[in-house]
């Protein structure tokens, strides 16, 4: 990981935070440890990251006041709420001020790394897929947010990694779209059954943008695929 995720972590108990700071450290993830809720809000004010974990019952301020001053100048960041409760309205709640997770003390510490793994993973497609969403390729659209490409009067669905894929492409445009990072980024993993599986989809790409003579998807050998318009 070239650059480490920083992790905002907002818990009072004197013998599990540091426990747990130590343990995401020792993941290789930064983490800032702060004690209660003014500390926390005030140090996300002062610094970057990549995901909140908060305590929901801490002194000064509870992990919901603070969830809702980070939510009111950052709508977006991930936030994960810790909490010995495990009541109904409590998560609703949380997750009506925007929380990404829950999880209820005692938890298992590698259940804990799996459900931050997964919200990353979840956020970095999120952002990776954001910006530009409608594309003009030669006489189709393709609309990435409706996954459809259309043609005169004609409009085709595509599946989710049809669309993901075909977006790469269109994000590389001219340039080569390496294989890994295609596969990294739509399957997570690089194995021989995902490159097959790959290799079927930019057929069926190339099949459903074949009546436009002005567009070709290349394979260039060794690297990956080119959209060439």
């Amino acid at each position: 990981m070239n650059t480490k995720i920083r992790i905002l972590l907002a818990e009072d108990d004197e013998n599990l935070g540091p426990l747990l700071r130590e343990y995401l450290l020792a993941k290789n993830y930064e983490t800032d440890l702060v004690v209660d809720g003014e500390k926390a809000f005030k140090s996300f004010q002062r610094n970057l990251y990549d995901l909140c974990i908060l305590d929901v019952m801490m002194p000064i301020k509870d992990g919901f006041a603070v969830a809702k001053e980070i939510r009111a100048i950052n709508k977006d960041i991930p936030i994960m709420f810790l909490t010995a409760k495990s009541l109904k309205d409590d998560i609703l709640l949380g997750f009506k001020l925007g929380a990404d997770d829950y999880i209820t003390k005692p938890f298992n510490m590698e259940e804990l790394l799996f459900r931050i793994e997964a919200i990353l993973r979840r956020t970095k497609a999120d952002s990776k897929f954001s910006g530009q969403t409608i594309y003009k390729l030669g006489k189709y659209v393709f609309d990435f947010q409706k996954q459809s490409l259309s043609a005169d009067d004609n409009t085709h669905k595509l599946t989710t990694k049809e669309s993901e894929l075909l977006k790469l492409l269109c994000d590389n445009m001219n340039d080569v779209l390496e294989r890994n990072y295609a596969l990294k980024s739509i399957w997570e993993d690089d194995s021989y059954f995902n490159a097959r599986s790959m290799d079927v989809y930019i057929t069926k790409l190339r099949k459903y943008l074949k009546d436009e003579p002005a567009i070709e998807i290349l394979n260039v050998h060794g690297k990956g695929f080119k959209l060439i318009i």
